[in-house]
């Protein structure tokens, strides 16, 4: 599966070194293709791992976060640009509900203890971690939800399912009303095997 998402990156980065993509909506940030590979990569769970070592600290909010489950899934949707097109989707709702990096962010303990803000509320509970799937599971009070943890250029995305993403807002966060609702509901509808949630850096 690696060696095929590799092939359809280099493909992307020689096509955008061409300027048959350029620097359409502001998604491609350069022509060395450095950054598009990278972002290729982080677009598809599985692929880049993090140790539960590594995991361990605190990671603040950086943006919204977007990966595909495989990487027919991604090359189906539209590669990169939809990974793109649905963060910037989510971050009006992210910025409406007042998510910043000042008042969102994980810390991850060495004793599998975590403690959270979500736009500045906060909560806390366990976690197990699998670094060779990826997979975590984060129990609380509240719920226990599934995640996914894949490392990215700038530090990890912690990923959900549309309806745990819900939770989580509509939870912690106290985002609500049915424009968001829907929305978040519709972006798992069109682009499927998505995974939506929160792009963290230290």
């Amino acid at each position: 599966m690696k060696k095929k998402i590799l092939t359809m990156a280099m493909a992307v980065v020689l096509l955008a070194g061409c300027g048959t993509l350029g620097n359409q909506d502001g998604i491609l940030s350069g022509i060395d293709g450095t950054s598009i590979l990278g972002n290729v990569l982080g677009s598809v769970l599985g692929l880049n791992k993090i140790s539960q070592e590594n995991l361990v600290g605190t990671w603040k909010y950086s943006g919204p976060g977007c990966a595909f489950t495989s990487d027919n899934l991604l090359a189906q949707a539209g590669g990169e640009v939809a990974s793109q097109r649905i963060k910037s989707t989510l971050l009006n709702y992210y910025n409406s509900a007042g998510i910043s990096s000042s008042n969102t962010y994980f810390t991850f303990g060495q004793d599998n203890t975590f403690t959270a803000k979500v736009a500045g509320k906060t909560v806390s509970g366990n976690y197990a971690y699998d670094p060779n799937s990826g997979q975590m599971t984060i129990k609380t009070l509240l719920f226990t939800i599934n995640a996914y943890v894949t490392a990215s250029s700038s530090g990890i995305s912690l990923l959900f399912e549309s309806q745990k993403l819900l939770t989580i807002l509509q939870t912690i966060g106290g985002m609500s009303g049915n424009a968001t609702l829907a929305t978040i509901g519709e972006l798992s509808k069109n682009y499927d095997g998505v995974r939506l949630g929160f792009d963290l850096a230290r």
